[in-house]
């Protein structure tokens, strides 16, 4: 396998994730009947996108896609940090509660004792930051042969 189809596969691994984390959410609110709270919505925002976007890539063999989707990746991962650290610290949640609906603090999921739906966004979103940045590190990797 050459560096190329590497990167290529590191790609179809992130679009992969970004579909499994826009279809989980989607089960969530609409099969489960769990009701999106704010910081769910702007997580939302960011993960959708990138299932198109990292789709396109993937089909096209397009790894410019990166320039893309690591920023929204990296701004998913810090909000889905934010409202996992508002569900599991006491007294996190006082920061900036949801104004409107459903609470960010309340957990609809507890498997384990931990993971919880924004951990899940929270692992999504890290996952397709590391492959991106994997693809950079191939790319690097291909120059300097």
């Amino acid at each position: 396998m050459t560096k190329i189809d590497k990167s290529q596969l590191i790609l179809y691994l992130a679009w992969l994730v970004s579909v499994v984390a826009t279809l989980g959410s989607l089960y969530f609110s609409e099969i489960r009947g769990f009701v999106p709270c704010e910081l769910c919505w702007y997580q939302r925002i960011l993960m959708y996108p990138l299932a198109l976007i990292l789709g396109i890539g993937t089909f096209q063999n397009d790894l410019t896609v990166k320039k893309y989707v690591l920023p929204l990746s990296i701004i998913g991962w810090f909000i889905s940090l934010f409202h996992y650290l508002e569900q599991k610290v006491p007294g996190f949640a006082k920061i900036k509660p949801c104004a409107d609906g459903v609470p960010c603090s309340a957990e609809y999921t507890n498997w384990f004792g931990f993971a919880t739906i924004p951990l899940l966004a929270l692992t999504a979103f890290m996952l397709i930051a590391i492959f991106m940045l994997l693809i950079t590190a191939h790319k690097k990797l291909d120059s300097k042969d």
